[in-house]
């Protein structure tokens, strides 16, 4: 059982001493701006339920956010960053897997009607990364059942070698814990420990572990979910003529941002923040639950609703991405989660897969420029529909739904002129408002993507080895190998075109064992490794149809 230091004891470490450092000064970091480095680790902060106006740098004055505010003013800010949804598990579904919630395997939350977990068809950014030799971890709230290990949704079998945290929703709900999951062990807590600060222990540790290789850090932080529980009291929001929950949820705030400055502050130390991008953004919307008040704090900004809605307030998120070699800038260019994966694979040099609804933005953190999406969707089944296209948005409402009435309700915003949506032009707009539902419908059907990658399985007495090539560009001067107390003679091929696969069995040896697939796509090499096990399930790629 795992003791921690008293609540108050927690919180009080957390506001004081872990300001972020003073920057480098300029030469050595300065000297790159407007340059990443190649093949950087990565370093995702997720928060749960922070609201895009909930940050000093997107015009909070009630919560401070210092760390926050610093490292957007040192990086890029994404002004118009979007949630993959306005709740939970199909934001973070479209986040780690690169398709809207038109497309994805999870569209709904545990309690808004059946969730589909995550299968072995879901390829995520931490599998692609993995897959080209990067380390990866999640640590804090994964959001996807069953709560069992060794499940196809589990995070150890979507690509992340290290997993500290919750499986579950409800689970996340707990602060002081009675137990988290360590890969797939149960790990007995006491009940006393502030989760947060389990997390954060367990980051800065990765972050400092002795590797060559880069590393993929996803820290999904449940800061500031409901309850609105802190160790101690609220801190400097104490004395507040606040409710007690919008003063712990202040509270909650700006613990999530004296986390991230410890985790900066790891990057710095090690060495390794030179090589690092940073990226923060949150799930969703701001919450309004058991006590919490958004309107207090503004936490939607300038935008209409929040948690829940696809109206900006609930899809509108802060984005900040953070390296020493980026040039501050503020990107209004749209963005959104289904853009990660595609981005990470970007930055690694990994072959894109095919027939994904994101694209790189690479270009828009360099100030190089990126394509720009034809339109955004946001889907949430037999409740709302969203689309974007430039500065026009519909919203739809299904029957019965927020006053809909029984044949549900079509809106049409110009968020150029009207970002907080108050201006219903679809009367005005028929024929505009027709052409984007009829885009909607056309966007939302089944999953699109082909398999992707390796699989492994025993057969007999060999290994059988599958590279399927789900990009959208040959794959030249193939090799399948596996490494081991000996390496194998490689089976080479000249050629694996997209949507195809090349399987090879090879005698099965004792122990650990390396599979290796080495190939050529546009011009560059690449080595993809899959460490496989004798007892191990297979692991496959296929299409969820």
């Amino acid at each position: 059982m795992i003791n921690g230091p008293s609540r108050r004891a927690l919180f009080a470490g957390t506001l004081a001493g872990l300001a972020l450092p003073a920057a480098t000064p300029a030469g050595a970091e300065a000297s790159a701006r407007g340059n990443l480095p190649a093949r950087p680790n990565i370093l995702l902060i997720l928060a749960d339920d922070l609201g895009w106006g909930e940050i000093g740098s997107n015009g909070q004055r009630m919560i401070r956010t210092p760390n926050l505010d610093r490292l957007a003013a040192e990086g890029v800010q994404f002004k118009a960053a979007y949630a993959g949804a306005p709740l939970c598990a199909p934001s973070r579904c479209a986040l780690l897997t690169g398709l809207h919630a038109g497309h994805s395997t999870v569209r709904e939350n545990p309690e808004g009607g059946p969730q589909h977990a995550l299968t072995d068809a879901d390829l995520t950014f931490a599998e692609l990364l993995r897959l080209s030799g990067y380390r990866t971890a999640c640590i804090g709230k994964w959001g996807f059942g069953p709560e069992e290990p060794g499940q196809d949704s589990h995070p150890n079998a979507r690509g992340f070698e290290e997993f500290f945290g919750y499986i579950g929703h409800a689970h996340a709900h707990q602060y002081f814990p009675k137990y988290l999951w360590h890969n797939g062990e149960k790990v007995q807590l006491d009940g006393t420990s502030y989760a947060p600060h389990l997390f954060r222990q367990r980051a800065v540790e990765f972050i400092n572990a002795d590797s060559e290789d880069p590393f993929l850090l996803y820290y999904a932080s449940n800061l500031p979910h409901s309850p609105s529980v802190i160790p101690g009291d609220a801190g400097p929001y104490e004395d507040k003529p606040w409710s007690g929950p919008n003063r712990r949820h202040a509270a909650q705030v700006a613990r999530l941002d004296t986390d991230v400055a410890a985790l900066i502050r790891a990057l710095r130390d090690s060495g390794r923040a030179k090589d690092t991008l940073v990226l923060f953004t949150s799930d969703n919307g701001p919450h309004r639950e058991k006590g919490v008040t958004p309107w207090l704090f503004d936490s939607n900004g300038p935008f209409r609703a929040d948690k829940r809605d696809v109206y900006e307030g609930g899809i509108r998120v802060p984005m900040i991405a953070w390296s020493p070699g980026l040039r501050p800038r503020v990107e209004r260019q749209p963005v959104a989660f289904w853009d990660v994966l595609p981005t990470f694979g970007d930055l690694a040099g990994v072959p894109l897969p095919a027939h994904l609804d994101g694209r790189s933005f690479r270009g828009l953190l360099t100030g190089e420029g990126a394509p720009k999406h034809d339109h955004l969707v946001w889907n949430r089944p037999r409740k709302a529909q969203a689309i974007r296209r430039g500065r026009w948005k519909v919203v739809r409402l299904a029957p019965n739904i927020a006053g809909a009435g029984p044949d549900g309700r079509v809106e049409l915003y110009d968020l150029l002129d009207d970002p907080g949506e108050q201006r219903d032009l679809a009367a005005a707009r028929p024929a505009l408002t027709q052409e984007l539902v009829d885009r909607l419908d056309r966007s939302i059907g089944p999953d699109p993507r082909i398999p992707y990658g390796l699989r492994t399985e025993l057969q007999g007495g060999q290994v059988v080895v599958t590279l399927h090539n789900g990009s959208s560009v040959p794959w030249r001067r193939v090799q399948l190998g596996l490494d081991g107390r000996r390496r194998t003679r490689a089976h080479t091929v000249e050629r694996v075109d997209p949507g195809t696969a090349i399987a090879v069995g090879f005698p099965a040896p004792s122990g650990r064992i390396t599979v290796r697939a080495a190939f050529e796509a546009d011009g560059r090499s690449h080595v993809f490794r899959r460490a496989h096990t004798g007892g191990e399930r297979p692991l496959t790629l296929r299409s969820a149809g």
